[in-house]
């Protein structure tokens, strides 16, 4: 299973859960890409990545979202 895949299959675990904590889409692969300016390893941007340890868990969730819309995009390959 693809890394894009697992992280896909993470953010419908995160989004269906009600519970307060919202873990973090960090996979320890903190590489990011020079155009598109996401992390390779959870396809954060950097301000989301910087800013998620302040975040409320709603904030925290809308960046799951947007994580579970670029994982989509990647594995259509738009």
């Amino acid at each position: 299973m693809s890394l894009i895949t697992r992280l896909q299959l993470k953010a419908e675990q995160v989004l269906a859960s009600d519970s307060e904590h919202v873990p973090s889409p960090c996979v320890s692969v903190c590489v990011v890409h020079p155009t598109l300016g996401l992390c390779e390893g959870c396809l954060r941007n950097i301000d989301e990545i910087g800013a998620w340890g302040q975040m409320p868990s709603a904030q925290q969730r809308q960046v799951w979202q947007h994580i579970q819309q670029r994982c989509a995009q990647r594995l259509s390959g738009s």
